[in-house]
C-alpha cells in the first residue's frame, strides 16, 4: 500500500487516460456486428475500422508530434486527451458509416503522440531509480483496458447499443482531464526543440534498435494471440465456452509483467533484456509441444504473455533514454513500431494458415520474431560498449 501511496497522482491520470484510450482502440473488435447492423453494411466493411484506427496512429502519431514538439507538455497532453474525446463523440454522434470512420481516425491521431508523450512526462514525474516504473504504470492503462475496458465496454454495447460505449469511453476521457488539469505539474517542452531535431535524433542506431525490437516483439505475440480462439478449440481441444475464462487467465499476466518490465528495467535494464529474450524464445518453442495439453499449454501461454508485457515497457524507456534530447517523436514512433507489429504479425500468422501451416505450428513463427530480436540485442549491447569508450 506504500508503494501505490508514494506514486504521483498526475501517474494515476496518465493511466486512466491510457486506459480510455486503449479501450476505445480494441472495444471496437467487440462492437462490429452491431455496427454492421446498424448502418446495413458488410462486417468485412465494419472491420475496416480496426485497420484505418492503426494506420491513424502509425502515419497520424509522428505528424501531430513533429507539429507539437515546442509546446509545453501537460498543454499538450490535455490538448491530445480533448481530442480524443472529441473524437469519441463524434462516433458517439455518427448519423452514416463514413462520419463513423472520420471519428475513428480523428481519434487515432492523438493516440501514438499521447502515449509517447505520456511515458516521457511520465519518466520526468519519478526519480531517477524509478522511471522505467513510471513509464509502465502510463502502460498498465492499456494492459487493463485490454482486461477490464473492452469486456465491459463490449457487453455495454450489447446491453445499450455500440453508441453508449463511445459516451463512456468519453466521460472517462473526460475524468482523465479533469486529473491532468488538477495534478499533473507545468511541463514546459524544451524550447530547443524543432521537428529538424525530433527527426534527426531517429539516425541514432541505439534510438533505432529498440522501435525495431518493438516490432519484431509485438509481431512475435500477434502471430500467435490473434488466432488464439481456434488455437485453443482446434489443438487444445478447449470447449468454446472455457475460451472467455482463458482468456480473463492470460490477461492477468498484462498488469503483472508491465509492473514486473518496470521493475526490472529501473534495476539493470539491458541485462534483463537480454536474459527475458532467450526466456521468450524457449516458451515459444515449448508452446508447440504443450499446446495439445490444456494445464500445461495454459500455463505456457500465460507465461509467455507476462514476458511479453515484461518487455514492452523497458523498450519504451530505451528509446527515451537514448533519444533524451529529442525523445517526444522518437517515443511516439515506438508506438508506431508497436501498431505495425501488430499488423505484420496478423498478417504474417494469417498468410501461413491460409497457405496449410497447422495452428499448433504458430509458434515457429514467433520463433523467428523473437530470434531476429535476440540478434538485434546483441548489436544494441555491442553498439552500447562503443559508445561507453568514446
Amino acid at each position: 500500500m506504500a508503494f501505490f501511496k508514494s506514486i504521483p497522482f498526475s501517474i494515476w491520470a496518465l493511466t486512466l487516460a491510457a486506459f480510455a484510450i486503449g479501450t476505445s482502440e480494441f472495444v471496437i473488435m467487440g462492437l462490429l456486428l452491431d455496427i454492421s447492423k446498424s448502418f446495413h453494411i458488410s462486417v468485412s466493411q465494419s472491420g475496416f475500422l480496426v485497420s484505418a484506427y492503426a494506420m491513424g496512429v502509425v502515419i497520424g502519431g509522428p505528424i501531430m508530434t513533429i507539429l507539437t514538439a515546442s509546446f509545453p507538455r501537460k498543454a499538450t497532453l490535455i490538448g491530445l486527451i480533448s481530442i480524443f474525446v472529441t473524437g469519441n463523440i463524434f462516433c458517439a454522434l455518427a448519423p452514416s458509416y463514413e462520419l463513423l470512420l472520420a471519428g475513428r481516425l480523428l481519434t487515432a491521431t492523438c493516440h501514438g503522440t499521447f502515449f509517447g508523450l505520456a511515458s516521457v512526462a511520465a519518466a520526468a514525474l519519478m526519480d531517477k531509480a524509478h522511471r522505467t516504473l513510471g513509464v509502465a504504470l502510463v502502460f498498465l492503462g492499456t494492459t487493463l483496458a485490454n482486461m477490464l475496458g473492452v469486456p465491459i465496454g463490449t457487453a455495454e454495447g450489447f446491453e445499450w447499443g455500440w453508441r453508449s460505449t463511445f459516451w463512456s469511453v468519453s466521460g472517462l476521457g473526460l475524468v482523465a482531464i479533469i486529473g491532468l488539469v488538477l495534478f499533473l505539474p507545468k511541463m514546459h517542452g524544451n524550447s530547443k526543440v524543432t521537428p529538424l531535431s525530433e527527426i534527426q535524433s531517429l539516425k541514432n542506431p541505439l534510438v533505432l534498435i529498440p522501435l525495431v525490437l518493438s516490432a519484431l516483439v509485438n509481431g512475435g505475440l500477434f502471430v500467435i494471440f490473434t488466432y488464439i480462439e481456434p488455437l485453443l478449440v482446434h489443438v487444445t481441444k478447449v470447449p468454446l465456452s472455457h475460451v472467455t475464462y482463458i482468456l480473463l487467465i492470460l490477461g492477468a499476466g498484462l498488469p503483472v509483467g508491465t509492473l514486473l518490465g518496470g521493475k526490472l528495467g529501473d534495476k539493470a535494464l539491458l541485462p534483463s533484456l537480454s536474459g527475458l529474450f532467450p526466456l521468450l524464445l524457449c516458451l515459444v518453442v515449448l508452446m508447440h509441444w504443450t499446446l495439445t495439453e490444456e494445464v500445461l499449454g495454459v500455463s505456457v501461454l500465460f507465461l509467455w504473455n507476462l514476458i511479453t508485457f515484461t518487455i514492452a515497457p523497458m523498450l519504451q524507456v530505451m528509446v527515451v533514454n537514448n533519444a533524451a534530447h529529442a525523445p517526444n517523436l522518437a517515443s511516439t514512433f515506438n508506438q508506431s513500431a508497436f501498431n505495425f507489429g501488430n499488423a505484420v504479425g496478423a498478417w504474417s500468422g494469417g498468410f501461413a494458415l491460409s497457405h496449410g501451416l497447422p495452428y499448433q505450428n504458430l509458434p515457429y513463427l514467433s520463433f523467428v520474431y523473437i530470434l531476429t530480436g535476440m540478434a538485434f540485442i546483441l548489436l544494441y549491447r555491442h553498439l552500447s560498449r562503443i559508445k561507453k569508450q568514446e
